[in-house]
C-alpha cells in the first residue's frame, strides 16, 4: 500500500473547509477524549465540516474514487471470513473480489496501519480502496454484526439439539437467545411484525417495516424446528398441535422495555408459517392532530365524533390503522362525564377511563354477545373492534339506534363500499341509513425521509396517471436513501383518508338501494366529500410522501 503523507487536519485547513483555530479546537476536543474519536468524527460533531465534505477533499486529494457502498450488491454471508474487528479498525468493507484485487471500501483512507493490517491478513491479493460514507460503513458493521451474532447462537442451537433436545429452554437457552435477537434486531428496526415462514430447504425470517416486508435472516430447518417449538411455548401454544391455526400472546423485554407479541401460526406445506405483531406497552397515544388527516377531513371527524348516538366506521384493510384511529377518538372523547366500554380481539393498549374487554370466542363471549351485556352496563360510547357477521353488526345497530355512539372497523377498499358491504351482512338498507353517521376509509403510506429528501422529477407513464389531479409544473419529491432510514427513503407513515359524512341526500340514497357509484357520484357533486386518491396526491405535493407510495395502496374509482 502507497503511504500518501498528508495529515487530514492540514488538508482541511489548505483547501478552506475550516480554519486554523476550529481545527486546534478539534484538536483540544479529540485531546479531552482520550483520543476516543477520529479527528474527522470530532470536526462533523462540532460541526465544522459535513461527512459529504470531509469524503470529497479525501477523494480528490487521494485519487481515490468515492462510492455508494449500499448502491454495492453486497454478499453479507462472504464478510465473514474477515475478522470483524480488523474491519472495525480500518473502518473497511471488502465489497468485492477479482482476479486482481480485493475492493475496500472505507470512511478512513488515511488510517494506513490499519488497512496494512488488513491487506496483510488477505496477502494473496492488493487492496483497491474506494471511499465511502462512514455512516454507510457502520450501518453494514451493524448488519455484519447482528448476522454473525445470529449465526454463532445457531449454532449452539444445533448443539444444544443434538445433545439435550429442547429439555433445558430456560431463559439462558441458546434458542431463547436466538429468539431475543432476532425480536431486538426487529424492534430496533421499527417493524410491526416478524414473519418466520419454513420453505423446502430452509426457515426465512422477514420484518415489516412501514408496511412494507424485509428478509433479515436465512436458518436451516433443524434451527425452525427448534425456534418454532419455542415460541409457540411462550405463546401458550400446543406444540403438538400442527395441523390447525393457532394464536397466543406473550412479553419480552428488550432494552428495560416490556413488549407484547401478538402470535399467529398456520400450516403451509413445509410447516407452520409463524407472524408476531409486536405491541408496544408505552407507546404513546396519537393526538386527533398526529394522525394525518388533513384540516377539512379532521374537522368532519371531529365532528363525528362528537355525535350523541349513531355509528361511526373506519375501514380499510388489515395493518391501514384503523385501530390506532378508533384509539386516537377515544382518547379525545373519554372523560369522567361518560362511560366507555370497547370489546376487542386483542387489546393491544391499555387506555385510561375506558372499560376494556377482550373477546374469548372459546367460552362464547364473542362481539356480540359482549354488546348485549354493554347494554346493561349503562355506557354512553361503545367500541367494537371489529364487525364481522351480521349478528354483531345488528346488534351495533341496535345500540345506536337506542341512544349509544358506536365506534367500529369493516374491512373494505374505500367508504362507498361499506354500505354495500353491511347490505350484504344481511341488514336492511333503512336501518343502514338511520345507524350510520359516518365512514372513515383510510391507509397508511410511508413518509420520505428527512434526512435524504430530495426534488425528482416523475417517470411519463407516472405523470400520466395523476395528471387530472395535478396543477402544471408541479414538485414531487423522493427520499434519495440514506443510513438513518436504512437505506429505503422512507421513515416512518402517515395516513391518508376519505369521510363520508351520511347527510340527507345520502341517507335517502342508502334507503333506496342505491350502488356505491350512485353514492360515490353524490358525495362528490356534493363537495363534502373528497376521494382519498387526492388526499394522498396532496400529500406527495406537500413533499409528506411520493406519488409511486399513493398509488401502491390506493386505486381511482373515479
Amino acid at each position: 500500500m502507497i503511504r500518501q503523507k498528508i495529515r487530514l487536519g492540514d488538508l482541511l485547513v489548505y483547501e478552506g473547509l475550516v480554519t486554523e483555530e476550529q481545527l486546534q479546537n478539534a484538536l483540544a476536543v479529540q485531546k479531552a477524549s482520550g483520543f476516543s474519536k477520529k479527528l474527522g468524527e470530532v470536526l462533523i460533531d462540532e460541526g465544522y465540516v459535513t461527512g459529504k465534505e470531509l469524503l470529497k477533499i479525501l477523494s480528490k486529494q487521494l485519487g481515490i474514487e468515492f462510492i455508494d457502498i449500499y448502491g454495492v450488491k453486497m454478499d453479507f454471508g462472504s464478510l465473514s471470513k474477515y475478522p470483524l474487528k480488523l474491519l472495525n479498525d480500518a473502518s473497511a468493507i471488502p465489497f468485492k473480489e477479482d482476479d486482481e484485487y480485493v475492493y475496500v471500501a472505507t470512511s478512513d483512507p488515511l488510517n494506513y496501519d490499519a488497512l496494512e493490517a488488513l491487506e496483510n491478513y488477505i496477502a494473496i491479493k492488493p487492496l483497491k480502496l474506494y471511499i465511502a460514507l462512514d455512516g454507510d460503513i457502520k450501518q453494514i458493521f451493524k448488519r455484519v454484526e447482528v448476522i454473525q451474532k445470529t449465526k454463532l447462537i445457531a449454532e449452539e442451537v444445533k448443539r444444544e439439539l443434538k445433545t439435550e433436545g429442547l429439555k433445558k429452554e430456560g431463559k439462558e437457552s441458546a434458542v431463547m437467545r436466538l429468539i431475543q435477537t432476532i425480536v431486538e434486531d426487529a424492534i430496533n428496526r421499527r417493524a410491526s411484525d416478524i414473519h418466520i415462514e419454513p420453505d423446502e430447504n430452509e426457515m426465512i425470517v422477514r420484518i415489516r417495516v412501514d408496511g412494507v416486508l424485509h428478509e433479515i435472516f436465512v436458518f436451516g430447518l433443524d434451527i425452525y424446528i427448534a425456534l418454532s417449538s419455542r415460541i409457540k411455548l411462550l405463546g401458550g401454544l400446543d406444540i403438538s398441535e400442527k395441523r390447525v391455526p393457532q394464536d397466543g400472546r406473550f412479553s419480552v423485554k428488550v432494552k428495560g422495555r416490556v413488549y407484547d407479541f401478538r402470535l399467529s401460526t398456520t400450516p403451509t406445506l413445509f410447516g407452520e408459517s409463524i407472524v408476531m405483531r409486536i405491541l408496544d406497552r408505552e407507546k404513546v397515544l396519537l393526538r386527533l392532530e398526529e394522525l394525518g388527516f388533513e384540516n377539512k377531513n379532521l374537522e368532519k371527524f371531529n365532528h363525528l365524533i362528537h355525535a350523541p348516538y349513531g355509528i361511526v366506521l373506519v375501514t380499510g384493510p388489515t395493518g391501514s390503522g384503523k385501530t390506532t384511529t378508533l384509539y386516537a377518538a377515544l382518547n379525545e372523547i373519554k372523560s369522567i362525564d361518560n362511560k366507555v366500554m370497547t370489546i376487542e380481539d386483542p387489546i393491544e393498549y391499555r387506555l385510561p377511563l375506558v372499560q376494556q374487554v377482550q373477546v374469548n370466542e372459546k367460552i362464547g363471549f364473542n362481539f356480540a354477545t359482549a354488546l348485549k351485556s354493554f347494554l346493561r352496563q349503562d355506557p354512553d360510547v361503545i367500541l367494537v373492534g371489529e364487525i364481522r357477521d351480521h349478528e354483531t353488526l345488528n346488534a351495533a345497530t341496535q345500540a345506536s339506534l337506542t341512544g349509544h355512539l358506536v365506534f367500529s372497523t369493516l374491512h373494505t377498499n374505500d367508504a362507498p363500499s361499506a354500505i354495500g358491504r353491511m347490505v350484504q351482512m344481511g341488514l336492511e338498507a333503512y336501518l343502514i341509513a338511520d345507524a350510520i353517521v359516518g365512514i372513515v376509509a383510510q391507509r397508511l403510506v410511508r413518509t420520505i425521509c428527512p434526512n435524504c429528501k430530495a426534488e425528482a422529477k416523475l417517470p411519463r407513464a407516472l405523470h400520466a396517471r395523476i395528471k387530472k389531479y395535478v396543477p402544471e409544473k408541479a414538485k414531487f419529491y423522493i427520499g434519495r436513501g440514506c443510513p438513518k432510514c436504512d437505506f429505503t427513503g422512507y421513515s416512518g407513515r402517515t395516513m391518508i383518508s376519505e369521510i363520508l359524512v351520511i347527510n340527507e341526500l345520502i341517507s335517502k340514497l342508502i334507503a333506496d338501494n342505491a350502488t356505491k357509484f350512485d353514492i360515490y357520484r353524490a358525495a362528490v357533486e356534493s363537495n363534502d366529500f373528497q376521494p382519498m386518491i387526492i388526499d394522498g396526491i396532496n400529500k406527495a405535493l406537500n413533499g409528506v410522501t411520493t406519488v409511486e407510495e399513493v398509488l401502491r395502496v390506493v386505486k381511482d374509482i373515479s
